[in-house]
């Protein structure tokens, strides 16, 4: 097939990142929109819990859907969903209704994940799946770096409602373009595509032990790592002092730290671990826990370089877990049901993005104070690391049943 897979892949990337530059624009948008509607810290948190609630309902039929259809209609329903429910959100007075229109847009961003999973899956052999999947997964970091950059300047020129509707019209017009230019991979000569019963499969992944972990811990990592991108512009801003565009550059660095552990941690598994995705994600936990814990005990007037390698590190690993952990999903299954196997290990993890920004800003209201609610997330970290030290004992005894039936054979 030669470069084919990687034009796909670029092609993925591309409705990726645009995806994420609407979907994601509401945690360097939420200075405005606090202002717009008078939002204490906790409402604001509503706002990426309402996107990702909608993400975790649509996970599991849109991966068994793009399972049946393919990836390449899902692409522009799942566009076309995101650019008309934010185009609503910038139109509408009532913070309630923003919230349901977030919710609507969810259900497009979500499934953009087991879509584009499945063909990283289909496209790819298994000792590039991590790689390739890294540089799919730069699309969320690179789209929520690029709403940084380019949303927050403009929204101060021109107003954010103006600016969110530009930014879906572009959204609008990649989904076509991915339409019209991406192609699904070929089935194996002979082969028809594969139509998985929905009820049965679902079944069968809920008694898989390993992804079933995996998933709940991947819970506790998209809670914190969305807490991070929901408040770091007003932590460095209302704490730390910092002019609001700075506190957004702040935000675009620990994006560019995800966008770039995305590739490298993926690299990392594929080729110095041989594919064992659960043993990296422990490890990129017991750094985010340090970095969570050093933000929440930060002294005052600190020294703006560690504080800027601290905030890379933390957006380096946290933000950069997704496309192992995607990896795991797709991988752990069959690839005739990558998809709804992908869809089905996001709708539990989006369930900390729901839970956990809210959760977030409730113990900032509660408090007063940011430290203790940077001093949970790490505590929260330390029972990640014990459930994917279980997913990664399951994963193994797995394997062996698997080779102990061939040998029996």
């Amino acid at each position: 097939m030669g470069r084919t897979p990687w034009i796909m892949l670029g092609w993925l990337l591309l409705a990726q990142l645009t995806v994420a530059f609407v979907g994601r624009s509401i945690g360097p948008l939420a200075p405005f929109i606090r202002e717009s509607f008078e939002l204490s810290k906790a409402e604001i948190g509503l706002l990426p819990a309402a996107l990702f609630a909608g993400q975790a309902l649509i996970s599991l039929p849109a991966g068994w859907y793009a399972d049946v259809i393919g990836t390449r209609k899902m692409l522009l329903i799942l566009t076309s969903l995101v650019s008309i429910g934010f185009i609503v959100v910038s139109l509408v007075p009532s913070f309630a209704i923003v919230l349901v229109f977030v919710f609507i847009g969810g259900f497009g961003y979500g499934a953009m994940h087991p879509t584009s999973n499945r063909g990283i899956i289909h496209w790819f052999p298994r000792n590039q799946a991590g790689t390739a999947m890294g540089i799919k997964q730069m699309g969320v970091t690179g789209g929520s770096m690029l709403a940084a950059v380019l949303l927050i300047p403009l929204s101060v020129m021109i107003g954010w409602k103006p600016v969110v509707i530009l930014a879906s019209c572009v959204l609008f017009g990649v989904g076509f373009l991915s339409y019209f230019f991406y192609r699904d991979a070929p089935e194996g000569e002979g082969q028809k595509k594969p139509k998985p019963a929905f009820k049965s499969t679902v079944i069968q992944l809920l008694k898989h032990k390993p992804l079933v972990l995996v998933s709940i811990a991947a819970m506790g990592l998209t809670g914190a790592q969305l807490s991070l991108t929901t408040y770091l512009v007003l932590y460095t801003s209302d704490i730390l002092r910092y002019p609001l565009v700075l506190a957004g550059g702040f935000l675009v660095l620990s994006e560019l730290g995800g966008t770039l552990g995305r590739v490298v941690w993926g690299t990392v598994s594929d080729r110095w671990f041989h594919g064992n995705r659960s043993f990296v994600l422990i490890l990129i936990s017991i750094i985010t826990a340090l970095c969570s814990l050093a933000v929440g005990m930060l002294p005052p007037g600190f020294s703006l370089f560690l504080l800027i390698l601290l905030i890379f590190i933390f957006g380096f690993c946290i933000a950069g877990f997704n496309g192992l952990w995607m990896n795991f999903a797709a991988e752990s299954v069959p690839r005739e049901i990558a998809g709804v196997a992908s869809g089905f290990s996001l709708a539990i993890g989006s369930l900390g993005v729901v839970l956990g920004p809210p959760l977030f800003g409730w113990i900032i209201d509660l408090s007063g104070s940011y430290a203790w609610a940077w001093i949970c997330l790490s505590l929260e970290m330390i029972l990640v690391i014990g459930l994917l030290f279980w997913a990664e004992r399951e994963s193994r005894a797995h394997q062996d049943r698997l080779e102990y039936q061939v040998i029996k054979l």
